[in-house]
């Protein structure tokens, strides 16, 4: 993929489609993309179409589509994450080529979609996404839902990210070159618009924590808002590449003293000089 930063940048939610079967070349596209999704965890992701007519699936907030796209991961430690950054890099190859998505992962039959998956006991799926060609207008219900849910709304940089140590606030003037990659952090969706990450940035390297709020962990799916960090550290990755910054993966503990609620996820690290 090309121009993260204009994906991320013009990206936005599709709940109603135009009613357009997606055609016979994106689709092959799609398929062909989603069969060398990685993450870096290393943890397979595993990506189906998804036909709503033939397992009688149903989304009361979608309309005008009824393909989609669903993933199950392996009851594994760190599995969120990589669910996470791996439907994350689909759905930014999917607007790349005009396709609409969104994240759903409560607002549906959930059992029928687990079925049309194939879920076994040991894996989960935590959301799908509909597919289809963006309607020209949103509907009024898609409209009340995204205002509800402040769709448009973003967490300011200053309390996000951090200087070293989380007392301080990192400022985009101090972040220099990573500026612009935090951007990318920033502005990454999440589970009713949480942005349940901190980050803290040292002379070592990017350090990705999680800020837990209640409700949104369980059995069914696991935890979200870590899916919510595996978002974030696929737009951290793939906008630091863009911008020809070097890092390297790594989930050892950093050391950093934390908040209380706080809870370390990974790290991109900086190459040793």
């Amino acid at each position: 993929m090309e121009n993260i930063t204009e994906l991320v940048h013009n990206r936005r939610s599709v709940r109603t489609f135009d009613g357009r079967e997606i055609n016979e070349d994106d689709r092959k596209k799609l398929a062909l993309f989603m069969e060398k999704i990685e993450n870096p965890y290393g943890i397979p992701v595993s990506f189906k179409f998804l036909d709503g007519k033939e397992h009688a699936l149903s989304c009361p907030v979608v309309s005008g589509t009824d393909l989609y796209v669903g993933a199950k991961v392996p009851c594994v430690p760190h599995m969120e994450e990589a669910f996470g950054y791996s439907f994350e890099m689909f759905v930014l190859y999917a607007q790349s080529i005009g396709i609409g998505t969104v994240w759903i992962g409560g607002t549906m039959d959930r059992p029928a979609f687990e079925r049309a998956m194939v879920l076994e006991q040991n894996e989960r799926m935590p959301c799908v996404s509909p597919l289809g060609y963006p309607a020209g207008k949103r509907s009024v219900r898609e409209n009340i839902m995204r205002k509800a849910i402040r769709a448009d709304s973003r967490n300011p940089f200053e309390t996000i990210f951090f200087d070293s140590t989380f007392d301080v606030p990192l400022t985009k003037e101090k972040a220099g070159r990573l500026a612009e990659v935090l951007e990318m952090v920033r502005l990454a969706p999440s589970a009713v618009n949480k942005q349940p990450w901190r980050v803290l940035v040292d002379k070592n390297g990017v350090h990705f924590y999680q800020k837990r709020a209640k409700g949104f962990v369980s059995e069914a799916v696991g935890d979200m808002q870590k899916v919510d960090l595996g978002i974030a550290l696929c737009h951290f990755a793939l906008a630091a590449k863009e911008n020809d910054i070097d890092i390297c993966f790594n989930v050892n503990e950093p050391g950093i003293k934390a908040e209380n609620g706080m809870e370390y996820i990974a790290s991109y690290l900086f190459p040793r000089q």
